[in-house]
């Protein structure tokens, strides 16, 4: 698989597999999976090339993380690239009061507790590494300080100011002492990711969706930024929850709920371009946002060996640069998106 290599700050650098694997799905998202089969994905994801894996405490409300833990005991720390998350705190609670009732299944019973301060960023890289068994992770990702998350941009802003009164301290010193590589931000909105570079020296943000072939408002001011200052995009949810995916069926999905009818409707036209072109839209989905200069890996996720053998697969599609131009041609695609 190919790689990119991303040296900011001129400490030696991080080289990302153009696909990682985002293993939220392995935190039992949306349905229960077995510690074998995660397992198996785990391995499917190595055999295809893969080498960054992301996650976080949130997911599976620690799972993640624990699954994660004897697929890595067996490899080289030097062999792979690992990004985890900060903000949250899991702690103990009864059943009937955890996180994510309805969203993750068969998950251990945490609560979580919002913690953007110092002594929260500290406690919560701990304890991923504890629940890793590693002995570094090599970025760490401010986690959820965005709207999607809080509700509002009022709840969000208190957030962020939150974070850089303290926590952003943490990630600066662990980064300027050396233990961690970089850091940077896991945001579902590209308006608070830019928010946030323009508050701190952030090396990379964690992208959910956001840049895909569906949507490319973040050209508008935030990609441009990015390039500027040197700034990566791991760019996650290339298919904006599925439609991009399965194409715009009956129940598809966008943004995590049902697709409403605009979005299904701009989804057949972008579909009917690559049926002329003989491409199919998850392969041109899955190109697209490889194709700006500072994305340095998607990561769809999986919760079966198929699914990341076939994400693999969608990289070896020959999408005519013709596409592009007549998705432009046709308004479905901003002028300005690199294509080459």
């Amino acid at each position: 698989m190919k790689t990119r290599n991303f040296d900011r700050i001129g400490n030696g650098g991080i080289t990302f597999t153009e696909l990682g694997f985002g293993t939220a799905p392995l935190g039992n998202l949306y349905r229960a999976v077995s510690d074998e089969d995660a397992n198996a994905t785990l391995e499917a994801a190595w055999a295809t090339g893969c080498r960054y894996y992301d996650t976080a405490p949130l997911y599976g409300l620690g799972l993640s993380e624990t699954r994660l833990n004897p697929f890595l005991r067996s490899r080289k720390r030097d062999d792979y690239v690992l990004s985890s998350k900060v903000g949250r705190i899991m702690r103990a609670c009864p059943p009937e009061e955890r996180t994510g009732i309805g969203k993750f299944f068969d998950t251990p019973s945490r609560k979580e507790v919002y913690d953007y301060s110092y002594d929260g960023v500290m406690r919560s890289f701990e304890a991923s590494l504890e629940r890793l068994g590693v002995d570094r992770i090599d970025i760490l990702f401010v986690h959820d300080v965005d709207i999607f998350t809080h509700g509002s941009k009022e709840a969000s802003d208190q957030r962020i100011d939150e974070f850089m009164r303290s926590g952003y301290y943490g990630l600066l010193a662990l980064r300027d002492q050396g233990v961690i590589k970089a850091f940077g931000g896991g945001i579902n909105e590209w308006q608070v990711a830019q928010a946030l570079a323009g508050r701190g020296d952030f090396d990379l943000f964690l992208l959910a969706g956001r840049y895909t072939l569906l949507e490319q408002e973040a050209l508008t001011s935030f990609l441009p930024l990015c390039q500027k200052r040197g700034i990566g995009i791991v760019l996650g949810g290339p298919y904006n929850s599925g439609i991009l995916a399965t194409g715009p069926k009956p129940g598809a999905y966008y943004n995590y709920s049902e697709a409403p009818q605009d979005v299904i409707d701009q989804v057949t036209r972008i579909e009917a371009v690559c049926k002329r072109h003989g491409i199919r839209l998850i392969e041109a989905a899955l190109q697209f946002p490889l194709l700006h200069s500072s994305v340095v890996s998607v990561i769809p996720g999986g919760q079966r060996p198929g699914e990341v053998e076939s994400n693999r697969s969608l990289l070896d599609a020959k999408v005519p640069a013709a596409l592009w131009a007549d998705l432009k041609q046709e308004g479905l695609m901003r002028a300005d998106a690199p294509t080459v």
